[in-house]
């Protein structure tokens, strides 16, 4: 029980220095009376290390879901790249079987002849 009753006040004191933050400062109107204004409530230490715990719980839950998310998309990826690498093998040695197999097939635009480039002058 007494450690529910820490753990639900220090809740309370986080929920509550969250709320200080966030609130705008208000300004309460001035008296002629020279009283000094109300100081506000201090952020006791507690609640400053429950702000820094669960802001550190925030930064280790978001990095766990973005390490598990790339733990999991990384066979997709390394499969992709595979496969990238399969097609570039198959190009090449197609493109190499080609000038093998079919040598007679001129590579240059000088060796083609023809009615339209043979008006084109050679460089």
């Amino acid at each position: 029980m007494r450690g529910e009753d820490q753990q639900s006040r220090l809740i309370y004191e986080l929920c509550a220095l969250l709320l200080t933050i966030l609130r705008p400062p208000s300004h309460p109107p001035a008296t002629r009376t020279g009283r000094r204004a109300v100081a506000p409530a201090r952020v006791t230490p507690a609640g400053f290390a429950s702000l820094l715990l669960g802001a550190s719980l925030a930064l280790m839950l978001c990095g766990s879901v973005t390490f598990v998310i790339g733990f999991i998309l990384m066979p997709w990826v390394i499969g992709l790249v595979m496969v990238f690498y399969f097609v570039g093998v198959v190009s090449s040695l197609s493109g190499l079987g080609r000038a093998i197999l079919c040598p007679d097939s001129p590579s240059s635009p000088k060796e083609i002849s023809g009615p339209l480039f043979s008006k084109l002058p050679t460089i």
